[in-house]
């Protein structure tokens, strides 16, 4: 004789997100500490960061988060959020946290050209401005990259074949290293 067994039902919830049942967190809320020499507002989450190498600004409208500064702190707040949500808490204190670096240190980025038998030609053009790469594989062609507003590139002094991309903000100085990488992909 065959029994018959009940198997109580268990759910299984692949996302988080689409469970119904999942847990939400009440208030989540990350700070970071405003470094000295630094001035910062915040207005309606836009973020304009003040220090000695200019003034940078980030637009945070699109994240269902609280920004505020209190004494010598930004603190930002989320309410009734589930667990992959609470992960843009730390982002955003991370692009704070980036703007301090940027107006008190700016970024860096060091590039090689590297080459076989054709000698890669790179100038520096429109003031630091535009680079124009000449003979990348034994091409004719010019390949002219113009960097995005307020970042600078120059040759290095101590190392042949290398560019120096400089920039406060992190977003625009990878990006127009990026933007260099990719005009010579092939």
């Amino acid at each position: 004789l065959a029994q018959a067994v009940a198997y109580p039902l268990v759910r299984f919830c692949p996302r988080v997100q689409r469970c119904p049942g999942a847990m939400k967190t009440l208030v989540q809320e990350e700070s970071i500490k405003v470094p000295k020499g630094i001035k910062i507002s915040i207005k309606a989450k836009k973020v304009e960061v003040i220090g000695k190498h200019g003034t940078l600004k980030r637009d945070f409208k699109h994240l269902p988060i609280e920004l505020y500064t209190k004494g010598h702190e930004v603190r930002a707040r989320m309410y009734f959020a589930k667990s992959k949500q609470l992960s843009m808490l730390r982002s955003v204190c991370s692009h704070i946290s980036n703007l301090f670096d940027g107006v008190t240190h700016k970024f860096e980025y060091r590039m090689r050209l590297v080459y076989a038998h054709f000698p890669i030609n790179a100038t520096i053009t429109n003031g630091g401005n535009t680079v124009e790469l000449r003979n990348y594989l034994g091409e004719k062609r010019v390949r002219v990259i113009n960097m995005l507003p307020g970042v600078k590139v120059e040759k290095s002094n101590q190392t042949k074949d290398e560019l120096v991309i400089t920039g406060a903000d992190i977003d625009l100085t990878s990006r127009s290293a990026a933007l260099i990488r990719q005009s010579c992909l092939t």
